[in-house]
C-alpha cells in the first residue's frame, strides 16, 4: 500500500471523531448556543468508554456510557448558561477544563493499556478496487456516522424540527412569541451536542486508537469547533472539512513511510496548521464569515 492508498483508506476513520463532535456542535450552535467545552466532553467520553471496554463491557455499552457521561456534563453547561444566564464562552472553557480533569482522574489507572478495536466491514467487490477500494473497508461506527450525517442534513433542510431549531437560533424572542419553548429546545440541542462529543471520544479511544493515554484527544475538540465555522454551519461542508482534516492528519504518517526527511513534530502539527490557515482565510472574508451564521449565537436569552 503506497502513501496515497494509505491516506484514502484511513481518511474516513480519521475524520470520524472530528465529524461526530462537529455535527453535535453544529446542532448546538444552530440553536443559538456556543459550547467551547467540546474538548473536555470528548475526553470524558473517551475515558469512560475505554474503562468499560477494558473491563469487558463491550463497545455498545461503552459508547452509551460515553454519550450519557458527556451529556450529563453538557447539561451542567446548559444549567449555568441558560438557567443562571452566565457567559457562554467562559462557561464552555471552564466545563472543558473540568471534563479533561475528570478524564485524567478516571483514566489514571489505565495509562498505556490497550483494548480490542472493532472489525472492518467491507462492501463486496467495491472494496477490492485499486487505490479507492480501501475507502469502502470501514468499521460499523464510520458507516453509522455517515448515515447520521445524512440524516442531520435532511432534518435541517426538510423537517419541521430542523426549521424550529433554526428559528430559535435566529430569533429566540420571535420563536417564543409564537409558542416555542426556547429554553427547552436549547437544552435538548446542548444535550445532543454533548452526546455526540461523547461518541467522538469513545471512537477515538476504543476504535481509532485503542490505547489509553492522558490527553489523547489532543485538540480534536477544538478542531471540531473550527470545522463548524469552516463548514459555515452546513452539514455537507462540515463533512467535506472533516474528510480534509482526516486526510491531513494521516499525511504525517504517510510522509514518514515514504522517507521524507521532515521533523516528526512538524508532521504531527499539520492538522492544527491547516485549522489556523482555514480560519484565517474565512475570517479575512466578511461575506464568507457571515454566510449562514446564526444571528443570536452566544447571546443570553432573557425570558
Amino acid at each position: 500500500m503506497n502513501a496515497i492508498e494509505y491516506i484514502i483508506a484511513g481518511m474516513l476513520a480519521a475524520a470520524t471523531p472530528f465529524l461526530l463532535a462537529a455535527l453535535g456542535e453544529m446542532v448546538t450552535e444552530r440553536a443559538g448556543v456556543i459550547n467551547l467545552g467540546v474538548e473536555g466532553m470528548m475526553a470524558l467520553g473517551a475515558s469512560l468508554a475505554f474503562i468499560i471496554v477494558h473491563n469487558g463491557g463491550g463497545h455498545l455499552a461503552a459508547f452509551l456510557a460515553a454519550a450519557l457521561g458527556s451529556m450529563a456534563l453538557s447539561l451542567v453547561f446548559a444549567f449555568i448558561v441558560l438557567g443562571l444566564r452566565a457567559n457562554q464562552v467562559a462557561t464552555g472553557l471552564a466545563i472543558g477544563i473540568f471534563g479533561q480533569g475528570l478524564s485524567a482522574l478516571f483514566g489514571k489507572a489505565y495509562e498505556s493499556m490497550t483494548v480490542k478495536a472493532l472489525p472492518k466491514i467491507e462492501i463486496p467487490w467495491i472494496s477490492d478496487l485499486a487505490i479507492m477500494g480501501g475507502l469502502f473497508r470501514q468499521d460499523i461506527i464510520v458507516w453509522l456516522t455517515l448515515v447520521a450525517t445524512l440524516a442531520i442534513g435532511i432534518a435541517f433542510a426538510r423537517s419541521k424540527a430542523g426549521l424550529i431549531l433554526r428559528a430559535v437560533g435566529e430569533n429566540p424572542k420571535a420563536a417564543r412569541a409564537i409558542g416555542y419553548p426556547v429554553i427547552a429546545i436549547r437544552v435538548a440541542a446542548i444535550a445532543f451536542g454533548g452526546a455526540m462529543a461523547g461518541f467522538a471520544g469513545a471512537y477515538a479511544s476504543t476504535v481509532y486508537t485503542p490505547l489509553w493515554a492522558d490527553g489523547m484527544i489532543a485538540g480534536r475538540g477544538w478542531i471540531a469547533i473550527a470545522l463548524v465555522v469552516f463548514g459555515t454551519w452546513l452539514t455537507g461542508r462540515i463533512f467535506m472539512g472533516a474528510c480534509l482534516f482526516g486526510a491531513v492528519s494521516l499525511m504525517g504518517l504517510a510522509a514518514q513511510t515514504t522517507g521524507i526527511a521532515l521533523p516528526s513534530q512538524l508532521l504531527s502539527s499539520l492538522p492544527y496548521l491547516v485549522t489556523i490557515l482555514a480560519l484565517g482565510v474565512i475570517s479575512s472574508n466578511r461575506r464568507l464569515l457571515k454566510l449562514n451564521s446564526i444571528a443570536s449565537l452566544g447571546e443570553t436569552f432573557e425570558r
